[in-house]
């Protein structure tokens, strides 16, 4: 029986993280919350101004060191109000610094569109001026954004209609979080169990295959009865990014979404392409499933089903953190230790407590400490968790330690790069001490679970999502007839002959939140295919990967992503990242094959 959940006041302390590099307690926390408004004014000064070189440099400094207060007080009441999401205080400490954060944001909205509304030859030569030296490249963005950029009245209509364009993604978050209600349903030995919206995959993942299908047919029954509005909510979003694409004069969603980051079209297609390729790999994989879970049938609720039967095994949070630090021993000395600080300094929380919030983040300020927020257990789960939280927070901290506050930010195309790197080196790690096959298939088994669901789970989002924007634009209609076609027809395609199409998974579109943040998804499997040649290279190239790999840490968000990656040694303008994780993809089920072999 699983342990009850204490009290936070109740737990020892030293598992607690240390605020302190934010604010030394509360009382501090109020004092600053209230010289913040000291700062409002400050903003306003400038309007009507930003016509040289020297005053966007003064106004650029001066947002900087108010964004710096505010995101000390932003990280600190989000961290205590997750400790204990009943807590009144922290509530309202949250709700209150989120209020100023909206304000200092409503009153520093002119600022971007004045600059841009310069004409664009003045707004170059103010660009390569000295004055702007330490935000070169935040006006090489600015210049990017310009043929993009309406007039200050289009542009403040958009701002108000922002809200209204949140609505489809607000109504199917709260049709997914809070309206849909799922029948109980019933394990192999007649016992109900409660299926939720975020214990579905716990329960897709139970070695009762009678549970996984009839929490899958009581799931997708679900779905399927709100088919149509969730097909009239996406559709909805679908044409709400087409108008904006078309009001910013871009070619079409896809260019408005990956502008930003400034990803070429070709990253995108080339990933889809090279994943096409290697789909006969992944029908290897299903194959591989249907022969150790003995059965004639391969469903689609038995690809999540663990290959090692049921989790095994404990690690005590000291067991742990010598594993992380075993693991990124190959990152060097500088990058250990700081990982030994993290441990020593209370960077993290570690254990669940009543009201605490759950899953696990990295968080914390420019001017903090990286922080780590987990929900430890003891699984192996939980071990991986626990090195890839700390991944984030090692790029933030070389990036913080090696650029300005303006440049500290990295991208979300890059976000996922170093907290996979980090788990796979835990994984490479465990391979090598462990020798029995059904251990090894454990870990082999959580190897190729990445990759189905990371780049070829990923990609095929992606390509559903491209192709339904390229509906949408090209004058077809987006209904629930079209969409659920679609969507069958690429589950077919990437799971292959060996999988039978259980129809309702027609409707598995409609749960995938992120296609309310259009051109998105990619970015995860591009990320884990990055990640996968570098912490290849790590391993086998030594030295000289390392220095290029702790660099691109460093590089944080100075310059464009494809470029902070290129530096590290891998180009995702070429396909040949992606081929480099399809072939470790080969490698990791040939050995997967032979295990098999070994099992009883």
């Amino acid at each position: 029986m699983a342990e009850k959940l204490k009290e936070r006041k109740d737990m020892d302390k030293r598992y607690f993280w240390d605020l302190t590099s934010l604010f030394k307690n509360d009382a501090a926390w109020e004092k600053a919350l209230k010289e913040l408004d000291k700062e409002l004014p400050k903003i306003a000064q400038f309007q009507g101004k930003l016509k040289d070189a020297k005053t966007i440099a003064r106004c650029y400094k001066t947002m900087t060191k108010i964004e710096l207060k505010v995101e000390n007080l932003f990280s600190y009441a989000h961290q205590r109000k997750d400790e204990d999401t009943r807590a009144d205080k922290a509530q309202s400490m949250y709700a209150r610094v989120f209020a100023k954060y909206v304000a200092i944001n409503t009153a520093s909205a002119y600022i971007e569109p004045e600059i841009l509304s310069l004409p664009k030859a003045k707004l170059e030569k103010i660009a390569k001026d000295k004055a702007l030296a330490d935000f070169r490249y935040n006006m090489e963005k600015l210049l990017r954004a310009q043929p993009h950029t309406l007039s200050a009245e289009q542009e403040n209509v958009l701002a108000q209609m922002g809200e209204s364009f949140a609505t489809p993604r607000e109504v199917a978050n709260t049709l997914m979080d809070a309206d849909l209600v799922f029948a109980p349903v019933k394990d192999a030995k007649g016992k109900t169990q409660e299926l939720t919206e975020s214990n579905y995959i716990l329960l897709q993942r139970s070695t009762d295959r009678t549970l996984r299908k009839n929490a899958f047919d009581g799931f997708y029954k679900t779905y399927g009865e709100h088919n149509n509005t969730f097909a009239a909510t996406y559709a909805a979003q679908v044409k709400t990014d087409a108008a904006g694409a078309r009001m910013r004069h871009f070619a079409g969603s896809r260019a408005a979404g990956m502008h930003n980051e400034n990803i070429p079209a070709a990253v995108y297609d080339g990933l889809i392409k090279t994943i096409h390729k290697h789909m006969p790999t992944m029908y290897r994989y299903l194959k591989l499933r249907k022969k150790i879970l003995g059965i004639r049938d391969l469903h689609y609720y038995d690809i999540y089903a663990p290959l090692a039967g049921a989790a095994a095994g404990h690690y005590t949070y000291e067991q742990a953190q010598k594993l992380v630090l075993e693991a990124v021993s190959v990152l060097g000395k500088e990058y250990t230790d700081t990982v030994k600080k993290a441990f020593r300094d209370r960077w993290i929380d570690v254990y669940p407590n009543r009201g605490k919030r759950g899953g696990a983040y990295s968080g914390g300020s420019y001017e903090s400490n990286p922080y780590i927020l987990l929900n430890y257990n003891g699984t192996l789960n939980d071990v991986s968790t626990l090195i890839h939280e700390m991944g984030h927070s090692m790029h933030s901290w070389y990036s913080k330690k090696h650029q300005p506050p303006q440049y500290a930010g990295y991208t979300i195309f890059v976000a996922e790069v170093a907290s996979t790197v980090n788990e796979n080196l835990l994984v490479e790690t465990l391979l090598q001490r462990t020798k029995a096959p059904k251990q090894r298939m454990a870990l082999l088994n959580q190897y190729l679970e990445g990759f189905k669901a990371t780049v070829f789970r990923q990609t095929m989002f992606a390509e559903f999502e491209m192709k339904a924007h390229a509906m949408q634009e090209s004058g077809r209609a987006l209904n629930a007839t079209e969409l659920n076609r679609l969507y069958l027809g690429l589950i077919k395609d990437y799971f292959g002959k060996d999988l039978i199409i259980d129809e309702a998974v027609q409707y598995e579109w409609s749960r995938i939140p992120h296609f309310y943040r259009p051109f998105y998804v990619y970015k995860y499997a591009t990320g884990y295919s990055a990640a996968v040649a570098l912490s290849d290279g790590i391993l086998t190239k030594g030295d000289a990967a390392v220095k290029k790999y702790l660099e691109f840490l460093s590089l944080g968000g100075s310059c464009d992503p494809i470029d902070a990656l290129k530096h590290a040694g891998v180009d995702l303008t070429k396909t040949a990242p992606i081929e480099q994780a399809m072939k470790k993809f080969a490698r990791v089920l040939d050995e997967a094959e032979e295990v098999a072999k070994q099992l009883k």
